[in-house]
């Protein structure tokens, strides 16, 4: 297990002060071979005995022994932050091992999430940052084969007064990936609390947001190099669209086919 997968592992549960560790070997993870540990509580913030004690709540003996394993994995190939480039089959095997993840841990939560989606009177879908791609990508899929799917914030808007009117009947999509906003926790809490029936899309570190949700949807973006990637969770969009496109059967068909034909007769997209 890396230091990122320990840090997910136990992310949910951590304090404020273990909250500012985690966030600071996630932004170094790739090079914590050339800090120390003093220079790490400086830029978390946090002291270094409470450091040490995080460091052994992840299972490290000690931050010699994290360090260590991070020299290991350089000596390996697994590039630094701050290396020239990422070997294209270092980066094609993180896309696959994200994408396995996403399966795994959702196998069991798909099912139940595309149900909701289907059976909804409204579906509102929200996403910022990093999450908005695959919110408006969700609600384009959607879209196709079932009305009434929306997706907040429209640019320069606020979100109370369409949040508000959700009620039993609909389905609030919370997409929250790495770097959230920090107003995050508070629309989850939002979100929890009202009427709607909620399904949180994260990544592995949003779990914490996604407790009270009916449904959480985990999407890894762990990359070698120093970005993400997204390819999870545009991949969990499919499934998800195809999974309903599938329940929906003759009424999903039935749309598609008038969706078709109306852009042929506005001639939207390019022909053959």
């Amino acid at each position: 297990m890396t230091v990122r997968d320990r840090i997910e592992e136990v992310y949910a549960d951590l304090s404020g002060q273990e909250l500012r560790a985690a966030e600071t070997l996630l932004a170094h993870a790739d090079d914590l071979a050339v800090y120390s540990s003093a220079e790490l509580a400086e830029l978390s913030g946090v002291s270094r005995a409470t450091l040490s004690r995080f460091y052994r709540r992840l299972g490290y003996e000690s931050f010699a022994e994290l360090r260590d394993e991070a020299r290991t994995m350089h000596v390996l190939g697994v590039p630094l932050a701050n290396a020239p480039g990422v070997a294209i089959g270092d980066h094609l095997g993180d896309e696959v091992a994200n994408l396995r993840r996403m399966m795994t841990a959702n196998e069991e939560r798909i099912a139940p999430a595309v149900r909701l989606l289907v059976e909804a009177a409204h579906v509102v879908v929200v996403g910022h940052r990093n999450g908005y791609p695959v919110a408006l990508h969700l609600r384009e899929q959607l879209a196709q084969v079932r009305p009434g799917v929306r997706v907040l914030p429209l640019p320069g808007q606020s979100l109370a007064e369409d949040l508000v009117e959700l009620d039993a009947d609909d389905v609030l999509v919370l997409v929250g990936l790495r770097r959230r906003l920090e107003g995050f926790a508070r629309l989850a809490r939002w979100a929890q609390a009202s009427p709607a029936r909620v399904i949180a899309i994260t990544d592995p570190t949003g779990r914490r947001h996604a407790a009270g949700a009916d449904v959480w949807l985990e999407c890894p973006i762990h990359m070698s190099g120093p970005f993400s990637s997204y390819a999870s969770a545009m991949s969990l969009v499919a499934l998800l669209s195809n999974s309903a496109s599938t329940l929906m059967a003759d009424a999903g068909d039935a749309r598609v086919t008038a969706i078709t034909n109306a852009y042929a007769t506005l001639g939207e997209l390019e022909g053959r």
